[in-house]
C-alpha cells in the first residue's frame, strides 16, 4: 500500500520502521495535521480510518462488540484516530499476546483517549511509543542538512556551507510552521493555516479531548497568554495574573490548569524538563519546566502576528525562534536516541537546550538569532556551564553549540564552539 507519489520524507519514518520490528503494535501521536497519518499509510499494508463519517457506526458498533474484525488486512494495519474506540488498545493488546507477532498494528492519535477507564493493560511489551511533530526545517526543505547532530555527538563533524537563510525569510517559516498541508500552497494561504489551526483547537479540539465544554474565548486568552511566556519558566500563578487582567471575570487556578492539561493531551503544548547535571560544587538548579508550544506558529497565531510583526519585534522574534529551534532539536534527537531538556541555576545561568542520548552523552546549545554580540554571549554562557560540570561523573559535553537564525557557514571556532545556522541542521 506504500504511496510514494508527493510523499516527503519524514526523520519518522525510519523510527517507524524499527519499532514495528520490536513491537506488535505501535502508537504514533502528536499534533493535527503534523502528518501522522500520512506517514503511518506510507508504511502500511492496509488502513482503516475510525473516524469515516460513513462508517463510523459500525466502526464502532465492530469495536464493541467484535475489535478483532477491524484489525483484519495487509499488515501492519493503520488504525487511524484508534482513541475513538479506546477499547481497541485491550483488544490488540490480547490479538498480539495471542499470534506473538511484531508490526501488525499502526494506531494513530491526535489525542489521549477521553476515557481511560476502558483501558486495563499498560501494553508494556507488546506497544511502542512514536511521537510526531510538525517538520522540521530539514523535512520541509529549508536545511540544507551539511551538520548532522549525530556528527557532533561523534566527532566527526565538519565546517559546512548553509542555506543561507534571511532573517524576513526565518520570520515567515516561524509563522508558517512545519504543517505538511502548508508547503505546497502562497504564503499567504499557509500562514491562514496556523489561525485555522487555532480555531480549531478552540472551537472543537480542546472540549472533544475529554468531553468537557470550554469557552472558545477563554481558550483564545489562555493560549496568547502561553505564547507570550515561550520559551520561560514561568509559573502559572503569573499565567493565572495575566488571563485575569485580560478577562472580565476571573478564572481560578484549577480552570486554568484543565484548559492547559487539555491542550498538552491534543499535543498543542510541549514543555521542557529542566536538566540537574552533576555540577563541581552545590548550585540551586530551577528545576520548573520551560513553556513551548510544539510549533511556533500557534504561538504567532496566538498572538495574532505575522512576518512584518516579527522583524519589528526582535525580542518576540528571539521568543519564536527558540520555540522553532527546539521543535527541530526534538525531532533530531528523537532520530538519534535522545531527548532535549533545559538548565538554569538560581544565579540566572541558562542553557536553552541539553541534548541527551541514551548512552550518557550530552551536548548543549543556545539559541540566538545571530550578530556577533548575541553569539558571543550565547557561546560565554556555554563555556561557563560546561566549567561547572562534574566531568568525573558524567564526563565532557560532546560538544557545545551555538544555534542561530541565518549565517552562511556552520562552523567550530578556535575555543571548540560550533556557530550552526538552523538551516544547516539534521539529525
Amino acid at each position: 500500500m506504500e504511496q510514494t507519489e508527493h510523499y516527503r520524507n519524514r526523520v519518522s519514518d525510519r523510527l517507524l520502521r524499527e519499532q514495528l520490528e520490536a513491537a506488535g503494535v505501535v502508537l504514533v501521536q502528536g499534533a493535527k495535521w503534523c502528518g501522522k497519518t500520512t506517514t503511518a499509510v506510507h508504511a502500511a499494508g492496509s488502513v482503516l480510518y475510525m473516524d469515516d463519517p460513513k462508517q463510523l457506526k459500525t466502526n464502532l458498533s465492530l469495536a464493541e462488540n467484535d475489535p478483532v474484525a477491524l484489525f483484519e488486512g495487509a499488515k501492519p494495519r493503520v488504525i487511524d484516530e484508534w482513541q475513538l474506540a479506546p477499547q481497541l488498545w485491550d483488544a490488540a493488546r490480547f490479538e498480539v499476546s495471542r499470534l506473538g507477532a511484531v508490526g501488525m498494528l499502526i494506531f494513530t492519535g491526535s489525542a489521549v483517549p477521553p476515557d481511560m477507564s476502558l483501558i486495563t493493560h499498560t501494553g508494556t511489551g507488546r506497544f511502542a511509543w512514536l511521537t510526531m511533530r510538525p517538520m522540521s526545517l530539514w523535512e520541509s526543505g529549508e536545511s540544507n542538512g551539511r551538520l548532522s547532530l549525530l556528527s557532533l555527538f561523534n566527532g566527526s563533524a565538519q565546517n559546512v556551507v548553509s542555506n543561507d537563510m534571511t532573517l524576513d525569510r526565518m520570520a515567515y517559516l516561524i509563522c508558517r510552521g512545519g504543517w505538511p498541508g502548508s508547503l505546497q500552497l502562497g504564503e499567504s494561504a499557509a500562514l491562514r493555516q496556523a489561525r485555522n489551526y487555532i480555531e480549531a483547537v478552540c472551537q472543537s479540539d480542546i472540549s472533544r479531548v475529554d468531553n468537557v465544554g470550554r469557552n472558545s474565548a477563554l481558550a483564545r486568552l489562555i493560549m496568547r497568554v502561553y505564547a507570550r511566556h515561550q520559551g520561560t519558566q514561568t509559573p502559572l500563578s503569573t499565567l493565572l495574573a495575566d488571563v485575569n487582567a485580560n478577562r472580565g471575570e476571573n478564572i481560578s487556578p484549577d480552570t486554568l490548569a484543565s484548559y492547559i492539561e487539555a491542550l498538552r493531551k491534543i499535543f498543542v503544548i510541549e514543555d521542557m524538563p529542566a536538566w540537574s547535571p552533576n555540577l563541581r560544587s552545590k548550585t540551586a538548579i530551577r528545576t520548573s519546566d520551560t513553556r513551548y508550544f510544539v510549533d511556533p506558529s500557534i504561538a504567532a497565531a496566538a498572538l495574532g502576528i505575522g512576518p512584518k510583526d516579527l522583524m519589528g519585534d526582535l525580542n518576540t522574534f528571539g521568543l519564536l525562534f527558540e520555540t522553532l529551534a527546539v521543535r527541530d532539536l526534538r525531532v533530531y534527537a528523537e532520530a538519534i536516541d535522545g531527548h532535549v531538556s533545559h538548565y538554569r541555576d538560581r544565579n540566572g545561568l541558562e542553557c536553552d537546550a541539553v541534548v541527551h542520548l541514551r548512552n550518557g552523552s550530552y551536548g548543549l546549545v543556545e539559541v540566538k538569532i545571530g550578530g556577533d554580540t548575541l553569539i558571543e554571549e550565547g557561546a560565554k554562557n556555554l563555556k561557563k556551564l560546561a566549567s561547572k560540570i562534574n566531568t568525573d561523573n558524567m564526563g565532557d559535553p560532546a560538544f557545545l553549540m551555538v544555534l542561530t537564525a541565518h549565517g552562511s557557514y556552520a562552523f567550530q571556532r578556535p575555543d571548540g564552539v560550533w556557530i550552526a545556522p538552523i538551516a544547516s541542521l539534521k539529525d
